[in-house]
C-alpha cells in the first residue's frame, strides 16, 4: 500500500494551486523589491521551463469509456467453431488443445508430436472413420443483416463443418461462401433474418496513435473486449494487404475478429501476431477494411477473387542501385525476369526496368506494384511507366488473370512422401513444363517446405534443387533415388538454384 501511494499520481488541481501561489508570493516580491519585476527572469532553467508548461492545453484528458461502443457493436460479433472430417488412426496426434492448434495453423509452423490422452469412451487407435472432430475456434461479425458473416480464411480453412454462435447465444450450422488465402479474408453465411450489422468505418481517417477496440474469442472466452492504439499504418507483412498495426491484446482465437474506431465503427480483421511464444507480446495485424470489403464483395458474388496480374518478377531498388542508374531516390520495382508471353513481355517490359508507377499511381515501395496490379480487373487495359537507361517510358499493356488457387496447382505437382526427404525436412514438388521453360532447366524439383536441416542450411521455399548427392534430379522420384544411395549420416551436397543464381549447399541430416 505504501508503494502504491508513494507511486500515484497527484490530481491536477494541486500542481496548478501551487503554481498560483508560487506566482502570488513573486508578484508580491517585485512589488516590494523592484529586482524581481519578471517572475520568469530570476527562476532557474527548469523553473521557468515547468511554469510555461503548466499554462499549455492540454492535448489528451483522461481515459476513454470503452462500453458504450460494446453495447453498440457487441451483438454483432460471433463465435466461430469449426470442425472437420478425419479417419481413424488420421487424428493430428498433439495432444494441443483446439486454440493452440488455430495457431500453428495460422503461422505455418510444424505442429508438435505431442503424446495424445484418448478421450472419454474412445478407445486408443484413433478416430472412427468419417467421424467430425472439434478443429478450430475464431471469431467474426455481422456484415448483413441477412445473415452474410465475416471472418479470416484461416479460421475455415479446411472445414467440413462451421458453426456459429451468436451473442444472444443462438447456433447455426453455417455456409462458407467463400474464402481467400492470399489476404486470408473468408465470407459464410447463416440461415437467419434481421441481424444486427456492423458499421464499416473509413480506414484512411484512423490515425496512428487512436484508441481502438476488439471483440473476440480468445482461447474459446466468447465476447472478450481488449482495447489500445492504433501502433501504425500501411505494415508490410503481405504480398497484398497493408496491414493496421495495435497493440490491442490479439490472442488465438481472435482471429477474424472486428477491430473497432471510438465511432463504433468496424475498420480491420483482426488477423495475425507477432509472438514468439503463442501468446499476445504487444505487437498484433489487422486487415484493412477498405481492402477485405473488396474482397467480400467478389466472394459474394461469384466465390472466388479475381486478381491481376503482368507476368514480372520484382524486388526492391537498393540506394546504391538509384543513384548509378540515374533514378535518384530508391523507390519503384526492379524487375529481375519477364515471364514469357506475358502481358509485361508483349508490352516490352525487359529485366533492368524500374517500374515507377501503375496507372499514373506512383510506385513509393517494390510491395505496392503487386497490390496494384492484383486490384486491377483481368482483361483491363493499364499503362505502366519504367525507367529504363535514364529514360521515363510509359508502356500500355493488357492485364491479365492470375490463375485461381483450386486450379494453380498441377495434378502431377506431389510432394515426395520419402523418409529421406523427411529427413532432411524437405517438401518438395516436381517442377511444372512452364517453370521449367521459365527456369531454362530440363527438370529439378522445387521445395514447397524447409525445416529442420534444410532450414538450417538457408534453403527455402520456392527453391529449386537441381542435384542432389552428386546425382542429377530431374523429378521427385530421381530425388528419391538419389537420396537412397547417399552414406548416411554425412552431409548431402545439394546444386541449388534461386532466381537466376545457382550454387551448392551442404545439408547435415
Amino acid at each position: 500500500m505504501r508503494l502504491w501511494h508513494a507511486f500515484t499520481p497527484r490530481p491536477l488541481g494541486n500542481t496548478l494551486r501551487r503554481s498560483t501561489v508560487a506566482a502570488a508570493v513573486l508578484a508580491a516580491a517585485a512589488t516590494l523589491g523592484g529586482q524581481f519585476a519578471s517572475p520568469h527572469a530570476q527562476l532557474p532553467g527548469w523553473q521557468a521551463q515547468a511554469q510555461t508548461q503548466n499554462t499549455a492545453p492540454l492535448l489528451v484528458a483522461g481515459l476513454p469509456d470503452f462500453s458504450p461502443l460494446v453495447d453498440a457493436v457487441g451483438p454483432s460479433v460471433v463465435n466461430i467453431r469449426v470442425s472437420e472430417k478425419v479417419r481413424r488412426g488420421h487424428g493430428t496426434g498433439s495432444g494441443m488443445d483446439e486454440e493452440m492448434l488455430e495457431f500453428f495453423r495460422r503461422f505455418g509452423l510444424p505442429v508438435p508430436n505431442l503424446p495424445q490422452t484418448p478421450r472419454r469412451g474412445q478407445p486408443d487407435g484413433g478416430d472412427a472413420e468419417g467421424e467430425s472432430r472439434p478443429s478450430g475456434v475464431g471469431s467474426g461479425f455481422i456484415l448483413s443483416s441477412d445473415g452474410y458473416i465475416m471472418t479470416n480464411a484461416h479460421v475455415v480453412d479446411g472445414a467440413s463443418e462451421v458453426i456459429v454462435t451468436l451473442a444472444d447465444k443462438r447456433e447455426f450450422k453455417a455456409r462458407i461462401v467463400g474464402s481467400d488465402k492470399r489476404t486470408d479474408v473468408a465470407v459464410v453465411q447463416i440461415d437467419a433474418k434481421n441481424l444486427p450489422a456492423v458499421h464499416i468505418g473509413d480506414v484512411n481517417q484512423l490515425k496512428v496513435g487512436e484508441w481502438v477496440m476488439a471483440i473476440g474469442s480468445p482461447f474459446g472466452l466468447e465476447n472478450t473486449v481488449t482495447a489500445g492504439i492504433v501502433s501504425a499504418k500501411q505494415r508490410d507483412t503481405g504480398d497484398y494487404l497493408p496491414f493496421i498495426q495495435t497493440d490491442v491484446a490479439i490472442n488465438p482465437g481472435n482471429s477474424g475478429g472486428p477491430l473497432i474506431n471510438m465511432r463504433g465503427q468496424v475498420v480491420g480483421i483482426n488477423s495475425q501476431i507477432y509472438s514468439r511464444s503463442g501468446g499476445f507480446m504487444g505487437i498484433s495485424f489487422a486487415i484493412p477494411m477498405d481492402e477485405a470489403i473488396r474482397i467480400s464483395d467478389q466472394l459474394r458474388a461469384t466465390g472466388k477473387v479475381s486478381r491481376g496480374r503482368i507476368g514480372v518478377q520484382i524486388g526492391p531498388v537498393a540506394k546504391d542501385v538509384a543513384e548509378s542508374i540515374g533514378l535518384g531516390k530508391p523507390s519503384g520495382a526492379l524487375i529481375s525476369a519477364v515471364e514469357p508471353d506475358s502481358p509485361a513481355a508483349k508490352a516490352g517490359i525487359q529485366a533492368g526496368d524500374v517500374i515507377t508507377a501503375f496507372n499514373g499511381t506512383v510506385i513509393d515501395k517494390v510491395s505496392d506494384l503487386p497490390r496494384l496490379v492484383g486490384s486491377t480487373a483481368p482483361g483491363s487495359k493499364a499503362q505502366v511507366t519504367v525507367f529504363r537507361r535514364g529514360k521515363e517510358i510509359v508502356l500500355p499493356l493488357t492485364v491479365a488473370e492470375v490463375p485461381s488457387e483450386t486450379n494453380s496447382a498441377p495434378a502431377k505437382e506431389e510432394p515426395a512422401s520419402s523418409e529421406q526427404a523427411n529427413i532432411l525436412g524437405l517438401g518438395i514438388a516436381n517442377l511444372t513444363a512452364q517453370e521449367q521453360k521459365s527456369l531454362g532447366v530440363g527438370g529439378g524439383v522445387r521445395i514447397t517446405s524447409a525445416q529442420g536441416p534444410a532450414a538450417r542450411a538457408g534453403l527455402r521455399e520456392g527453391d529449386v534443387i537441381l542435384a542432389i548427392a552428386n546425382r542429377e534430379v530431374t523429378d521427385s522420384s530421381s530425388f528419391d533415388a538419389a537420396l537412397a544411395q547417399a552414406p548416411k549420416g554425412k552431409p548431402i551436397n545439394a546444386l541449388v538454384r534461386r532466381g537466376d543464381w545457382a550454387q551448392y549447399v551442404l545439408i547435415r541430416p
